[in-house]
């Protein structure tokens, strides 16, 4: 049994996710509707041997800011599998959206394209505006968007096993291309879909493309366990980490999988330096830049719940100010890793807490020694099999953690020194699941 090592993947957002990363001198500003953009940072990432290049996606244009998601996935991860040729690529479809058949073709076509290197990242789509693109004038609620979406991979896997070992002959001599005898209809006729099959296309090298998912909810936990080879997750905390590690893979095995087939990916957003301090001037000068349009106080106070009249900008936060309901903490509904991570940064102030930004994901800000050893723990402990990355600028912020960090994770022995495989699912070690 080969040993475990490290799954990095890097969350592709357009110029980066600092708000400032499209305007650095060194940026392209037409990042996000530019393919070639997104080709450089997946051969870069494949440089630095990550297994997968991940696209998120969201079917509207933001009211303010700079917009990170403009093309298409399909078309995006089409051109960035042109320039690679080992780099796995995962794109999110939203299955509220769109319609399992067309998700089927879509995906199964771009894995054929890349010889085997594609997942698909089931997403369900909870904002409005994205909704109003698509002739919704409300969502369906979380309940209806899930089943649709358990549904929805149940037709797309069937779908992607209708052509059964050997239905394709191809035999020039005889004339038969096909043995249709193997290829069988999945008839299905379920409460939110009708599709007939089968697929017009037999099976990629890999069989199938890799299923991942993204979400933290009840709702969104079943999915994974039922159907994810991996799931990104959001975790602010190793020991909350661990125990949703733990059961996400309890989960699994209630479905019949082994613990191991299903990898657990927090999001982190890593700064490298040669030391904290320098990294954090990393920040600074990318926050001067952006010029921080609105006040970076007040979008804090928002984030957490609070009224802004309440905070001293050079005092730490005051947690009295916190809202307690349940297990939840302000208006807003975060959860008690919002109350960690305030209690956690006790020792810095509330203009030092603003100018981080959100905590969507962990901040890694430090020397590539800090955040080789920061990664891990969270790999060695049971916290993590691996992150999705989301770096400050690209590509430069990917190039930094390539060039320091990942040479001492290979030192550490937990990530590879090359690539061994030539699909994604061998590389997950997530085999083709036949029927």
């Amino acid at each position: 049994m080969s040993k475990r090592t490290l799954h990095l993947n890097v969350n592709v957002i357009s110029a980066g996710a600092h708000p400032a990363a499209w305007r650095i001198p060194e940026a392209n500003p037409r990042a996000f509707f530019d393919p070639a953009h997104y080709a450089d940072v997946a051969k870069i990432a494949e440089a630095g041997l990550f297994d997968t290049a991940f696209m998120a996606d969201n079917s509207f244009l933001h009211p303010e800011g700079y917009p990170n998601s403009g093309l298409d996935p399909i078309v995006t991860l089409s051109a960035m599998a042109a320039a690679t040729s080992k780099i796995g690529l995962v794109g999110s479809y939203s299955t509220t959206f769109h319609h399992p058949y067309g998700i089927a073709r879509s995906f199964a076509s771009l894995d054929h394209l890349s010889g085997g290197r594609v997942g698909w990242n089931v997403v369900t789509s909870r904002n409005k505006p994205e909704g109003l693109n698509y002739g919704f004038t409300d969502l369906p609620d979380r309940q209806t968007r899930y089943a649709r979406a358990a549904e929805a991979v149940e037709v797309v896997t069937a779908l992607w096993d209708s052509w059964k070992p050997g239905a394709l002959v191809l035999d020039t001599k005889s004339g038969v291309a096909v043995d249709r005898s193997l290829i069988k209809p999945i008839d299905h006729a379920g409460e939110h879909y009708s599709v007939a099959g089968p697929l017009q296309l037999p099976p990629s090298p890999q069989g199938r493309p890799l299923i991942t998912q993204a979400g933290g909810s009840a709702s969104g936990i079943e999915l994974a366990a039922r159907f994810a080879d991996a799931v990104f997750t959001s975790a602010l905390f190793i020991e909350p980490a661990r125990d949703s590690y733990r059961k996400l893979k309890q989960a699994a095995a209630r479905y019949g999988r082994p613990p191991e087939s299903i990898a657990v990916l927090p999001g982190i957003n890593p700064v490298v330096g040669s030391t904290e301090e320098e990294a954090r001037r990393r920040i600074a000068e990318h926050n001067e830049i952006a010029g921080q349009p609105g006040d970076p106080i007040e979008r804090f106070a928002k984030w957490v719940g609070v009224d802004p009249d309440g905070l001293d900008p050079d005092k730490p936060f005051p947690l009295e100010l916190l809202k307690s309901t349940g297990d939840t903490y302000s208006s807003v509904g975060f959860d008690t890793a919002t109350r960690l991570y305030l209690e956690r940064n006790q020792h810095r102030t509330v203009r030092e807490l603003a100018a981080d930004g959100r905590q969507g994901h962990r901040n890694l800000v430090g020397s590539a020694e800090q955040i080789a050893n920061d990664l891990e723990e969270w790999f060695l402990t049971g916290a993590a099999d691996g992150f999705v990355i989301q770096f400050d600028t690209l590509p430069g912020g990917l190039e930094l953690f390539i060039e320091h960090v990942v040479p001492l994770l290979q030192k550490k022995g937990i990530f590879r020194r090359e690539y061994g495989e030539n699909t994604l699912r061998e590389r997950f070690g997530a085999p083709y699941p036949r029927g």
